[in-house]
């Protein structure tokens, strides 16, 4: 069958981190005879040639090709793309993964919009990746109406014809941003790129060791070099206007402006500070105009101003105030509306810990003029936050925690200006979110894990991200458990912080099933009813598991959850025949529909006989609270046991 897709992948020195790489090749769900995948040994002075030779001895659709070290990724990948037969080349790196259905999602999306590009979804771990990009999906993208120059590295699908008619390659040999000058011309030169925003394709690794290419401190001269060879691509494509400045925007946005702000320039050894100052300045100086800074958010347009000017020394001073500044976001009421979950809050920026106040009157005057002092500067990016504050926004995002995988969830909220002392305001926003655990993924239900709950708050010129909380009652449930989109979703405050996540199909004693009282549970004839801490929209499907006390085969039983007061009621009818003459301990599966069904014991034990049923045991719970305060004091018994044990020597 004719090669849909050549997977490319430059190698150096890797070690373990490279598994993961593999591990997911050989998991797509395109066949395998499909896709090839061609790993380009850059010189790896490791065991990795050896353990790539033996594995392409082993799987057919992978390849390796070794060379001579190059000293960074473009020569390597140019290789890829010369040894490759696929209708298109994926570029993926060592120490990165796929999702297990990219690169078929990714082919067909292609053939589908006839695209030359397609940017799959990413999930960064431990490393940002582009969020707005992907809130949606994007079948025919330019650079004018979807934000594509957000995503500048070359993990994406590129069709090989469309690569040879435009002779496009990577730049070689040592050097920065080679990803920065393929990728631009390819989004400007395509005759059409498409975004595919509802499935993970990529997943990009910040590694362990910190010694992924991009953390690693670079010299200035050398990089802005590199980084005007991106510029040319856009002046040579583009005419004078918008669209050249709003591209131009994202370099002095992402690779100047940020290097000099906050945090991130404080962190910087000042020798170092002075160097990238002197090569910023430079570039800002001689190749943006006006009416590129002017698109930057009020923040950005101070610092910009500032590094135009060459103020270096006020540059840190407002770097100083600005590291000040962060998001509350406090919960107000978890809970269950049908299959539901609504999430209250109200955020609002603080500095230096305390709630950030504002000018009254609001200013939206052009930051043109480099501000007189910093004191100038805070001001008026405070009489800004005023004036855009009705621009200001509130969301939440799922993130699931071993994967990284992140979701937006709608938030109906207000904006709320609060009086504060001296004549001043505070800037509130105050909503409601509303989580459905069966949609929750971009229309797709969530998937089994862990997901923590973060808040995204845009005002004032920041975007500031954080957790949803804290609050007092670490470790605790923040609603009772619900079954929805075939799912056992606990909301829980996270024990170390205290912050909202969500446990998805994997709680185990936290859904406190163990805790039904002897006289809950009811049995008429055949029929057994107990209450169990559930929340249900309605009547739901259970399945109930009986496991014979003397061993053998369990029984499998139907049985129906119901809202009743303010728990589920469980209800089944037991086939006595079947199960007469025994007792059986009973686990219920709330989601039996959800794979493998996951059982949980309840703590009573049902004898049948003849036509009857009793109920002969019902365990006793353990109180949740107790249970911490018992393993601490028999940690203390064992302590206080051996020092008098010492002292009896």
């Amino acid at each position: 069958m004719p090669v849909k897709v050549s997977v490319v992948i430059p190698v150096y020195n890797p070690g373990n981190y490279i598994e993961d790489c593999v591990a997911s090749l050989r998991r797509q769900s395109l066949p395998p005879e499909e896709f090839e995948a061609i790993f380009v040994d850059d010189g790896s002075t490791d065991d990795t040639p050896a353990r790539l030779d033996a594995l392409a001895a082993e799987v057919a659709n992978i390849t390796v090709i070794h060379q001579e070290a190059s000293g960074w990724s473009g020569k390597p990948r140019n290789v890829g793309i010369e040894a490759s037969r696929g209708e298109f080349v994926m570029f993926v790196d060592n120490d990165d993964y796929l999702g297990d259905e990219a690169l078929e999602r990714m082919y067909d999306y292609a053939v589908a919009n006839g695209a030359d590009v397609v940017v799959g979804k990413m999930a960064g771990k431990g490393r940002g990746v582009p969020v707005e990009l992907f809130r949606r999906n994007h079948p025919r993208a330019t650079v004018d109406n979807a934000p594509l120059i957000d995503s500048l590295t070359p993990h994406k699908m590129f069709r090989r014809a469309f690569l040879d008619r435009i002779g496009l390659r990577f730049p070689e040999g040592r050097r920065r941003l080679e990803d920065h000058v393929f990728v631009t011309e390819a989004y400007l030169r395509a005759d059409n790129v498409s975004v595919l925003s509802d499935y993970v394709c990529y997943y990009h690794l910040k590694r362990d060791d910190a010694s992924n290419a991009g953390f690693q401190r670079f010299d200035p001269v050398g990089y802005f070099a590199n980084l005007r060879e991106a510029l040319d691509v856009v002046e040579k494509y583009t005419e004078p206007g918008p669209t050249r400045d709003r591209l131009f925007r994202r370099w002095l946005r992402n690779e100047m402006v940020e290097r000099m702000r906050g945090k991130r320039l404080l962190a910087a050894p000042e020798d170092y500070r002075k160097e990238l100052f002197a090569e910023i300045r430079g570039v800002v100086v001689e190749r943006f105009g006006p009416g590129v800074a002017a698109g930057l958010q009020p923040t950005q347009q101070v610092v910009a101003a500032l590094i135009a000017d060459g103020r270096l020394d006020d540059l840190v001073a407002f770097a100083e105030w600005e590291a000040s500044v962060a998001s509350r976001v406090e919960p107000d009421g978890v809970e269950w509306d049908g299959g539901v979950l609504r999430v209250g809050l109200s955020a609002e920026l603080t500095s230096h810990g305390t709630p950030m106040t504002f000018p009254a009157e609001g200013s939206s005057a052009p930051i043109t003029e480099p501000p007189a002092s910093v004191e100038e500067a805070v001001d008026r990016v405070g009489a800004h936050s005023v004036a855009g504050f009705k621009r200001a926004t509130v969301e939440l995002l799922l993130r699931e925690r071993a994967s990284s995988a992140q979701y937006f969830q709608p938030v109906e909220f207000t904006r709320e200006t609060v009086p504060a002392e001296d004549g001043r305001v505070r800037l509130v926003l105050r909503g409601t979110a509303a989580l459905d655990p069966a949609s929750a993924a971009d229309g797709a239900p969530l998937d089994a894990g862990l997901w923590d709950v973060f808040v995204r708050v845009k005002l004032g010129g920041w975007t500031k991200q954080s957790r949803l909380g804290p609050v007092s009652l670490k470790g605790g449930t923040a609603a009772e458990a619900g079954v929805a989109g075939g799912r056992v979703v606990l909301p829980y405050w996270t024990a170390k912080q205290g912050t909202l996540a969500l446990d998805v199909d994997t709680a185990g004693e936290r859904l406190q099933l163990g805790r039904v009282a002897p006289g809950e549970v009811t049995v008429t004839g055949d029929r057994v009813e107990v209450p169990v801490p559930f929340h249900v929209p309605g009547r739901t499907p259970v399945l109930l598991e009986l496991t014979r006390g003397s061993g053998g085969a369990p029984a499998k039983v139907p049985g129906t959850l119901r809202p009743h007061s303010s728990v589920a009621l469980l209800e089944a009818e037991l086939p006595v025949g079947e199960l007469a003459g025994a007792d059986w301990r009973v686990a219920l599966s709330p989601a039996p529909d959800a794979g493998e069904p996951r059982f949980h014991p309840l703590p009573f034990t049902l004898r049948v006989k003849g036509t009857g049923v009793e109920v002969v045991a019902v365990r006793a719970p353990r109180p949740a609270v107790g249970r911490p305060l018992v393993r601490r004091a028999r940690r203390l018994a064992g302590k206080l046991v051996r020092r008098l044990k010492v002292r009896g020597r």
